[in-house]
């Protein structure tokens, strides 16, 4: 009898919650707004407030105050969450996983709150490793939830001594980022059930949390000095059992308030590394676009590249601007003052085409030199590219003799950044030319990134050539007067620091200590070394 109980139950749950509630639910918004593709939005049900406007909050003396809030209409500008679950679908999932979730978005317009949650939860985090979560949540999400945070809301949580942010949203997808860059003491949200090292796609026992009950159990009958909410029934709910509430409004977190924005010099920590091949936040009309564009884009991807392997370099430019790339180059190539040694170009490290571009507008052959470098891209490239081995002897004799047979290009930060940041730069390479070049490279994409630290890199050149309009901006700097290079008695880290501050300025970039470990350490949780016998696994 128990089995035959269970399908009635399930044929109950999908008979009236997923059709009959949901139709109905559908009608009554068609009815009241009309029928259209909107933001996915998670709004609950609205009322006026009768609590204060964040702004009015005192931000004096509040760091012996305990204040608790949410996450999603709160702390960030979004209404919805929906482009964080498809962020964790498409980096830590596959492309097929993020495909459902956005063919599941007519459902999820007809869904109430919770059936939404689960929905989404479900399709996101069904078999997906806990590991590769932890992954997203250290090295992605940060970026989206910065760009997208609350100022004012940010003001007043700063100000407080101790925080607590509840969120019905699973909590594993917001603890990182609120613990490391909003120095948030707990975090009490959704429990995901797993199975071993999976994700089941299923809530944990305690189900979907209710914040005014979770609130209550977390703090019991002390009350926190400071709550703030949205305008919704809910937090007003949740909000109105602190001794002080305030609502962020809808019309103050709306898209045209430039007051709400948070401007990248106030970020609570800099923004300096992250991973991820999404470089737009991937609503449900942005996802949609770019899965129309995928076919035209893999396409486009194939021609750029042709073009580079099989063109002179006269043809190969043009065509490829007429493609769509957009290329700005200022400067030119110097002459060289030795007839029998090549000019060193010192080049910031923005995508592994750097070379490429460089040669490009040079009109000449040009040698790289890369480090863990995966064969395809290898094969690809259209210019020649010598591996080093990291060790500092080896690594200098090859490029000594490189330089004898011709012009090199170097790019001493050892790794990409994607940040206005440029990483510290190895002093090697000072040791070995005095005709050194610097070359100020930046590169901008719309939705794409062309590098990553935990994907497959040898995908990277195909993801950069796939975006729609991509850039890069190149500026060949005068070379290094002779008296400032080790010739003349400069040491070689000066020499590196000055040519990074040289191009620093150039970019409008700030220059930091940090290096490729430290990049892929947080990133990837390796150093960034792979093994030669191992590409075809790590790449």
């Amino acid at each position: 009898m128990v089995f035959p109980m269970v399908l009635l139950r399930l044929a109950d749950l999908v008979l009236y919650q997923l059709l009959a509630n949901s139709c109905y639910r559908a009608a009554r918004k068609m009815k009241s707004y009309g029928y259209h593709l909107g933001y996915l939005s998670s709004k609950p049900p609205h009322q006026p407030s009768t609590f204060p406007s964040i702004t009015k909050c005192d931000l004096e003396g509040g760091g012996s105050q305990t204040l608790i809030c949410d996450i999603h209409r709160v702390l960030l500008r979004s209404h919805s969450f929906f482009p964080y679950f498809m962020l964790v679908a498409f980096e830590g999932g596959s492309i097929f996983r993020a495909l459902l979730l956005l063919l599941s978005c007519p459902l999820l317009w007809i869904l109430n709150h919770e059936l939404k949650l689960r929905v989404m939860t479900f399709i996101t985090f069904c078999g997906l490793r806990i590991k590769d979560m932890e992954s997203i949540s250290r090295a992605v999400l940060p970026k989206f939830y910065l760009e997208n945070l609350n100022l004012q809301a940010y003001e007043v949580l700063a100000s407080a001594g101790s925080k607590v942010v509840f969120t019905c949203v699973p909590r594993l997808m917001v603890e990182g980022f609120l613990k490391e860059y909003l120095s948030v003491g707990a975090v009490i949200g959704t429990e995901l059930h797993t199975v071993g090292c999976y994700f089941s796609g299923l809530l944990s026992g305690s189900g979907l949390l209710v914040k005014h009950r979770a609130l209550k159990d977390y703090f019991g009958e002390r009350k926190p000095d400071i709550g703030i909410g949205s305008s919704s029934v809910h937090d007003h709910l949740f909000i109105s059992l602190c001794k002080e509430a305030y609502v962020v409004n809808d019309n103050e977190e709306g898209k045209s308030s430039t007051s709400s924005v948070m401007p990248r010099d106030k970020y609570p920590k800099p923004l300096i590394f992250h991973d991820g091949r999404l470089a737009f936040l991937p609503t449900p009309s942005a996802t949609l676009f770019m899965f129309m564009w995928l076919p035209i884009g893999i396409l486009l991807a194939i021609y750029r590249i042709l073009l580079g392997i099989f063109l002179p370099y006269e043809w190969a430019m043009p065509l490829g601007v007429w493609s769509g790339i957009d290329l700005c180059v200022k400067g030119c190539s110097p002459e060289k003052s030795e007839p029998n040694k090549g000019v060193l170009y010192v080049c910031t490290h923005r995508t592994l085409l750097d070379p490429v571009f460089l040669s490009t507008c040079l009109a000449k052959p040009l040698t790289a030199v890369t480090y863990s470098l995966s064969k395809v891209s290898e094969f690809i490239s259209p210019i020649r590219t010598v591996r080093l081995t990291r060790d500092r002897r080896k690594d200098g004799d090859t490029m000594q003799r490189l330089l004898r047979e011709g012009d090199l290009v170097v790019c001493p930060e050892g790794t990409t950044c994607r940040e206005p940041y440029l990483l510290r730069f190895s002093s090697l390479f000072a040791e070995l030319a005095d005709e050194i070049v610097p070359v100020a490279m930046n590169a901008h994409v719309s939705m794409f990134y062309g590098t990553t630290a935990s994907g497959l890199k040898c995908l990277d050149p195909i993801f950069f050539f796939m975006n729609p309009r991509p850039s890069y901006h190149i500026q060949i700097l005068e070379k290094v007067p002779k008296e400032l290079t080790c010739a003349g008695g400069r040491s070689s880290c000066e020499v590196a620091n000055y040519i990074q501050k040289q191009l620093a300025d150039a970019l409008g970039f700030e220059c930091t200590t940090l290096t490729r470990r430290d990049k892929y350490m947080m990133l990837a949780g390796n150093e960034g070394i792979v093994q030669e016998e191992k590409w075809r696994k790590c790449y």
